[in-house]
């Protein structure tokens, strides 16, 4: 019996045999839910390691839209599922997320500040744990317009962060640049991170750079070796019908010969016919 690794992990989505508006419903939001799971990135920078108290208040929103968003979500799930327990058990991460959050948005006291943080780090990582494994289809073989508009959308927001983040960049184009060689880990120095909270989001830039490139590249390579894999099982397919052309023609000569009567090579024949597909 196969083991299903996303339902241990707890992103099994809709269990088999269950309403099918909760199949349609699981599609509609999935990639809704996948933006909403990038903002925990961006929350836990502003409000956990930013000092202005302004910027604290946006990481704030942005940790109370996350929240809502994973409750609304698992809400009108539940609804839809005619066994809710077994949703539930199927996706567990989306009750840790939410409870998680919830731990986040309550205000402990300063002695609780550690656990505090401990668990904000454990937050962010089950969120990325999901978002990880539902961008899983950009290693098939047709998954390149995928990856590549996931480049241009990062491309672009980042840009946009640096145009907003750094005050040496003038314009959305310089921003965009600014973007392309931190990702791309080129560092030609024309522009440069010079405010820490710019600085912090290029070391973002950089993991997320390199992931991207290495979805796009694994993306053409899975291209590549997709028609490897059909040349191969045409010769295959080849190879088959040649042998069974020959298997045919040594039967015909012995039944010539009298060794085999037509009966038996009738019934071989229809065991094996020459014409079956691969």
């Amino acid at each position: 019996m196969s083991i299903d690794l996303r339902r241990w992990f707890g992103m099994g989505g809709v269990g088999a045999h269950e309403n099918p508006l909760a199949y349609i419903w699981e599609r509609r939001l999935h990639w809704v839910m996948i933006v909403v799971a990038l903002m925990a990135v961006p929350a836990f920078y502003l409000e956990a390691l930013q000092r202005e108290v302004p910027l604290q208040h946006i990481g704030w929103a942005l940790d109370l839209f996350i929240f809502v968003a994973f409750s609304l979500e698992t809400a009108w799930m539940l609804h839809l599922c005619h066994n809710k327990t077994v949703y539930l058990k199927y996706n567990w991460l989306n009750v840790l997320i939410i409870g998680a959050s919830a731990l986040g948005l309550v205000g402990l006291p300063s002695e609780w500040l550690p656990l505090v943080r401990l668990l904000r780090v454990a937050y962010v990582a089950l969120i990325l744990a999901r978002m990880l494994a539902s961008v899983r289809i950009l290693f098939s073989t047709n998954a390149i317009p995928y990856a590549f508009t996931l480049g241009l959308v990062t491309l672009i927001s980042a840009g946009a962060g640096f145009y907003w983040l750094e005050p040496t960049i003038h314009s959305f184009g310089e921003g965009l640049w600014l973007a392309f060689t931190t990702g791309a880990t080129v560092g030609y120095g024309d522009y440069v991170p010079t405010t820490p909270i710019s600085r912090a989001f290029a070391v973002v830039m950089v993991v997320v750079g390199f992931t991207v490139f290495s979805l796009v590249t694994a993306s053409v390579s899975a291209l590549f070796v997709g028609e490897d894999e059909k040349r191969l099982r045409r010769e295959m397919h080849q190879n088959v019908l040649e042998l069974r052309r020959e298997i045919a023609e040594m039967r015909a000569e012995l039944q010539h010969q009298g060794m085999i009567g037509q009966d038996s090579s009738a019934d071989e024949a229809k065991k094996s016919p020459a014409n079956e597909e691969i």
